[in-house]
């Protein structure tokens, strides 16, 4: 059995760093579409190398067909398919969502991470400072969050009215932030495995 949760949220609101605990305590696969592309982006003979690196700078996204093909791929590699799956940062548009659902699977629903782009501003910029990311910088910062507010937040009200949508306020601590998604799983019937 195939169980996919989706993880949105706008760049910084700390997906990643919430993935990693759910990967520990639940027994789930991570796969971030972006570290995917990335990958990419940077494989020897890649026919879409260039063209992910301009729209990852660019701030714009990358067409559904090639991120829903690197992540069906992903998926397929691990367990051939079957298992937990937490998909963060997808979809990020209405097209990739429709076209998962159709061509993949259906995602149980969306963790999103809610938070304020002055939050997520300031901990880009200090992740910035180590992580050697390319978009980690003023200026992709902001069109980062407009991409996210234009696109990735329909794709959230969608499946909200779908009753497919956990919201978690993520300003607070990740250890406490945590403890939300911890209860939110709980209501949706997942168990720790520990």
């Amino acid at each position: 059995m195939t169980s996919v949760i989706y993880v949105l949220g706008g760049p910084g609101a700390g997906k990643g760093t919430q993935c990693a605990n759910l990967v520990r305590d639940y027994g789930f696969t991570h796969l971030s579409a972006g570290d995917l592309l990335r990958a990419e982006q940077d494989r020897a003979g890649s026919e879409f190398g260039q063209m992910i690196k301009d729209h990852i700078m660019e701030g714009i996204i990358v067409p559904m067909e090639v991120t829903v093909q690197l992540l069906e791929n992903a998926i397929r590699d691990v367990r051939g398919g079957q298992g937990r799956f937490l998909i963060d940062g997808f979809p990020r548009k209405m097209d990739q969502a429709l076209k998962f659902e159709e061509s993949v699977c259906p995602s149980k629903f969306t963790l999103f991470f809610d938070c304020p782009e002055g939050v997520m501003t300031e901990r880009l910029l200090n992740r910035g400072k180590t992580s050697g990311r390319a978009d980690d910088n003023e200026d992709s910062i902001k069109k980062r969050f407009r991409t996210f507010l234009e696109t990735s937040m329909p794709v959230v009200e969608y499946f909200e009215k779908k009753g497919k949508v956990v919201k978690v306020v993520a300003t607070k601590k990740p250890d406490e932030v945590y403890e939300d998604v911890k209860k939110a799983m709980r209501e949706k019937g997942f168990e720790m495995e520990k």
